[in-house]
């Protein structure tokens, strides 16, 4: 099946989608739920597969986004009937009035229509996006990178039969079922039939997906996150936080990338942190003078031009050591990427100045970094992590998915 073709299919399963009710919607989507959990065996199977081309080909710490376990799986399964218990928004009204002339209006949320997905090497995407979708009315194009290509298109099949079993047209999911990136520029300049694009990866997908759409583009993902340290933070309470946003998952794009130390504190809080950070093999990059405090670390490196523009995604961490938060605020906004950024301090002046002025998509006092994602922030699982200020920001889901029309309702005006 050609890509036109798929995307006829869903825009067909899309005028159907916005019919449904509620209940039926939820009944699909907890039994994807029980369909994950039964065909587990199968899923590892295949990501088996995709996980021995992905050490053929040297993915390195891309691997932790491929991998699939048994309790991974199960976790997308329970995120999955998460977005099953909570409120539908399509139907929703967002406000209404009547006008003089007895013309009621409101404004009433409704699916955007087709949702095309473009993603890398995260199989839980496939049943992130097909279910937040479906719940939100919309049919969904999903583009998975060639790494997961297996996992992907089981988890796709898995997800169809699920809609046929409950009787939903399972073209509401379309799974482009290809390794050949020109099928990801094809499907980017079909003007018509796809309402928007939403990718989801490197910066370099979405610069890819950005400047070759010929559809609007929602901008997901690609960070360089901040963590600051002020003179006035906890020593154990930044450490643990600290090591938390670099260590739990490097490989997320709300991993840490920099951690900026105020000089005040450099010598307490940098050797203390540095052991833990040793027995996590997390290669720090730093200048002279906190290398200094480092020795004898074994993992050390200097910093190059591109060090502070870095989405590592790996175990590596930069610090550098500032003056005062002033210096921490003009670091994060010269080179934020707007995603997810934080301050660790017991000075609440200092810590509202940081929250009110950095521009990021999520902002954080004394927390880790990592809970930027929607399942976290209580949306049940999240379509995307957005960057961008129009539509959407920050981890996105039901709402995110949704537009608004104007509903009028009369009995026989006419306008003068």
């Amino acid at each position: 099946m050609n890509i036109q073709t798929q995307i006829t299919k869903a825009n067909q399963a899309a005028r159907k989608l916005a019919l449904l009710s509620s209940d039926i919607k939820n009944k699909a989507i907890k039994r994807i739920a029980e369909l994950l959990n039964e065909q587990m065996g199968l899923i590892l199977t295949e990501n088996e597969k995709d996980m021995i081309d992905g050490e053929k080909n040297n993915l390195g710490s891309r691997l932790d986004r491929l991998l699939l376990t048994e309790e991974r799986i199960k976790s997308i399964a329970d995120d999955t009937l998460n977005v099953a218990s909570l409120p539908d928004s399509v139907g929703v009204v967002i406000d209404e009035r009547e006008r003089p002339n007895g013309l009621k209006i409101s404004r009433v949320r409704v699916p955007i229509g087709v949702i095309g997905i473009i993603y890398e090497a995260r199989p839980n995407v496939t049943v992130d996006a097909a279910v937040l979708c479906l719940k939100s009315g919309n049919a969904v194009i999903l583009k998975g990178g060639s790494d997961a290509i297996n996992s992907n298109r089981i988890l796709a099949k898995i997800i169809r039969s699920a809609l046929e079993e409950v009787g939903i047209d399972p073209e509401a999911v379309q799974f482009i079922d290809s390794t050949d990136r020109s099928s990801t520029e094809q499907m980017l300049k079909i003007k018509e039939g796809i309402d928007c694009i939403i990718p989801r990866g490197s910066k370099g997908l979405i610069n890819f997906v950005k400047e070759t759409s010929s559809i609007p583009v929602i901008e997901t993902g690609a960070s360089v996150v901040h963590l600051y340290i002020d003179k006035d933070a906890d020593i154990k309470k930044a450490v643990d936080i600290a090591v938390n946003s670099k260590t739990r998952r490097v490989s997320i794009c709300n991993a840490l990338d920099v951690l900026l130390v105020h000089k005040d504190i450099a010598s307490e809080f940098i050797p203390q942190l540095s052991k833990l950070l040793a027995e996590k093999n997390v290669e720090i990059i730093a200048d002279e003078e906190i290398q200094k405090l480092l020795r004898p670390y074994p993992l050390l490196l200097s910093p190059t031009v591109d060090t502070w523009d870095t989405e590592f995604l790996d175990y590596r961490l930069a610090i550098k050591i500032i003056d005062d938060e002033n210096e921490a605020l003009d670091h994060i906004a010269k080179h934020s990427l707007k995603h997810s950024e934080s301050i660790v301090t017991e000075n609440s002046e200092i810590a509202e100045k940081f929250l009110k002025s950095v521009d990021a998509a999520c902002v954080y006092h004394n927390a880790s970094t990592q809970f930027s994602d929607g399942a976290q922030f209580g949306l049940g699982a999240e379509i995307g992590i957005s960057t961008q200020k129009l539509h959407v920001r920050g981890p996105f889901a039901l709402e995110g998915l949704t537009t608004f029309k104007w509903v009028i309702r009369g009995d026989g005006q006419i306008r003068n």
